[in-house]
């Protein structure tokens, strides 16, 4: 575990573990050492998909005492030899045992790391692939190829209901430090059966040069790198403001558990404020990036990032000065190999603090006294490489109790080829022969709320403007909010609405404030968007997540994926749409926000070689938990003058 500065050392005590902490290497080891031993269904021919924390039922969590809560594991197989899924609960004490053991049918989990790895050299190895790149593009040396595993998917043919797919997209390096991405092997695209790690058949559609652009991203290969940029320090003499006991972090008066999955990647457990409770658990469930180009090798492009490949296995080693700038506390990632050997992610997750301008300020200039607070934020931050894409997952806890939640996409673009001199409406050309699909990107959060006690109510806010003709409105401009009570989980399935301002609140209709209002949390979406293929398309049919933007159902410990517990390959809607046809009740209940937010990505000219940043994402804010602005007793910060900040500066 990596620290930089000696003051945090203190952070490294580790006093009672939290039941909801990650498993540890030693219990992940028994876990795979119990299956192997104590089931004739692990073979040799048998993957461990995930291998992660049993949850524990949420009221033993909430009403700790001195009873011990007993540490299990969710152990999800795949065995290539029957092409089976199973699911697997052990109890970790003692020599542990096999508490449930269950085949699951018709389901492909997610593709394992290693899976990856060997889906490559199945295609590079294949004598068919060797000679229609050389027939087609003239390729010799086959190792110059780069080839990215690619979801199965599913479009309706029997082979993608019955076999362990990967479509893999295929590229070319000019040398062996070549940004290959710029080469795509346009019209040539394996199909991979991932139980035999063979090559079942090579879709050829149209032919197209391969574009040979060359624009390399590494420092290494930029003509001309600026000298203007001057060293930038993130100082804390007095060391960080949190404390950290094993995965529990407090930080003034937010306290939480920081979780890892292997499908899930960072997942923040029993968050609170002053010692009042506000989130139980918060998570990505899923993710889907779907493409808007109809040709033969693109159309199939709409990767579920969470369970078809597993965001937490994809998860960066986080590096100080280039990920994290400042006092950083990181955590490692624990998990396994396929094959049931142990994996650490070094500096998985990013602990660490920022400054983020004004907090709150006003000037009387009757009494010439400026009050002015400046912000500071907890960052609690991952980093997940997807092949060509990369995606960071930031939480932000702010000293106004507000949560923040930020999506940032970078990596590169999966680009495709055009004929030279052509375009395309489906996408922006970005180089000569370079085409970079229009595309867009769906999350799916889930919240489950716990707002002052976990029974809480739902309600959508709209702004509405008043009769233009009533009497009371002769300056025709008046507006007032039409607040609805969400009752059952259809009513609430709802999407933003920009002309009524739409919002929601979630209460705890059992505490009142000062007013006598309830006390709650309002939801602040950001930037967001429709999906634009048809509900016809096949991705949109296993993905109801993006149908609305907003859903609320009551909680249950078996509906944690907003596409269902096994999306890859699936065939239908297994989530979010089938969890809430049942209509339950939701008020006064434990209730669970889904929230999912999308970007539409028309690519631009400025998004390659590598993409800056772009981001997304939402804010859920105290509306009524306070009397009065939380951040009030925050203390002054030290006056500096200018001459004390600038003297340098010439």
């Amino acid at each position: 575990m990596a620290e930089n500065n000696n003051k945090s050392t203190e952070l490294n005590k580790i006093q009672v573990r939290h039941p909801l902490e990650p498993l540890s290497l030693a219990e992940i080891e028994l876990a795979v050492e119990v299956l192997k031993k104590q089931s004739d269904k692990v073979t040799p021919t048998t993957r461990f998909v995930s291998v992660t924390l049993y949850e524990p039922p949420k009221e033993k969590v909430l009403n700790l005492s001195n009873e011990i809560i007993s540490r299990e594991a969710d152990v999800v197989l795949f065995d290539n030899g029957t092409n089976l899924c199973y699911e697997a609960r052990i109890l970790l004490e003692n020599e542990g045992q096999i508490v449930s053991f269950e085949h699951i049918p018709n389901v492909q989990p997610a593709m394992t790391v290693d899976e990856q790895v060997e889906c490559e050299q199945a295609v590079l190895r294949s004598t068919q692939f060797q000679e229609l790149i050389r027939e087609h593009y003239g390729i010799e040396d086959v190792n110059r190829v780069m080839v990215d595993i690619w979801s199965g998917g599913y479009y309706g043919q029997e082979e993608e209901r019955t076999r362990r797919l990967a479509r893999p997209l295929c590229f070319v390096r000019s040398d062996p430090t070549d940004n290959g991405y710029t080469h795509p092997i346009e019209g040539l695209r394996p199909v991979v059966d991932l139980n035999t790690m063979e090559v079942i058949r090579i879709e050829i559609y149209n032919h197209y040069p391969i574009p040979y652009v060359n624009c390399n991203y590494s420092s290494d290969h930029t003509i001309k790198l600026r000298e203007d940029v001057r060293p930038l320090e993130i100082v804390q003499p007095e060391g960080p403001s949190f404390q950290v006991n094993g995965n529990q972090v407090s930080w003034q008066k937010w306290s939480f558990v920081i979780g890892f999955t292997m499908r899930q990647g960072l997942v923040l457990h029993h968050i609170t404020y002053d010692n009042r409770s506000v989130l139980y658990r918060a998570a990505l469930t899923e993710m889907v990036v779907p493409y808007g180009d109809p040709a033969e090798q693109q159309a199939r492009k709409n990767a579920f990032d969470c369970g078809e490949y597993g965001l937490g296995s994809c998860t960066n080693s986080l590096e100080l000065g280039c990920d994290c700038l400042g006092l950083i506390k990181y955590f490692d990632a624990n998990m396994c190999t396929s094959r049931g050997e142990l994996l650490v992610i070094k500096n998985a997750i990013c602990l660490h603090e920022e400054d983020v301008g004004i907090l709150w300020k006003h000037t009387d200039r009757r009494l010439n006294n400026p009050e002015v607070r400046r912000s500071r934020r907890l960052v609690i931050s991952s980093i997940a490489t997807i092949e060509n894409y990369e995606y960071g997952f930031y939480w932000y806890l702010y000293q106004d109790a507000s949560i923040h939640f930020e999506a940032k996409m970078t990596g590169i673009l999966s680009l495709g080829a055009v004929p030279p001199e052509k375009k395309s409406r489906y996408g922006s050309l970005i180089a000569p022969q370079l085409l970079a699909p229009y595309h867009q990107h769906f999350f799916n959060m889930r919240l489950d709320l716990a707002i002052d006690g976990i029974n809480n109510t739902a309600y959508m806010i709209d702004v509405e403007a008043d009769p233009d003709d009533a009497d009371y409105n002769q300056f025709h401009n008046a507006f007032h909010i039409n607040k609805i009570r969400l009752d059952t989980e259809k009513q609430a399935r709802n999407n933003l609405c920009l002309e009524k301002s739409r919002s929601w609140t979630f209460e705890n209709n059992s505490i009142k404030n000062a007013i006598g209002e309830p006390t709650g949390y309002k939801l602040y979406p950001g930037d967001n968007a429709i999906p634009f293929s048809s509900s016809k398309a096949w991705w949109r049919k296993r993905a109801s997540f993006v149908n609305y933007h907003v859903w609320v159902t009551p909680f249950n410990e078996k509906e944690m994926f907003g596409s269902g517990n096994y999306p890859n390959q699936s065939q239908h809607d297994t989530g979010l749409l089938k969890y809430t046809e049942q209509d339950r009740s939701i008020v006064d209940k434990d209730i669970v926000l889904w929230y999912t937010f999308g970007i539409t990505h028309i690519p631009r000219q400025e998004d390659f070689p590598v993409m800056p940043v772009v981001t997304a994402g939402f804010a859920l804010k105290p509306n009524g938990f306070f009397d009065i602005n939380p951040a009030n007793d925050i203390p002054k910060a030290i006056k500096k003058t200018n001459d004390e900040c600038c003297q340098n500066i010439k």
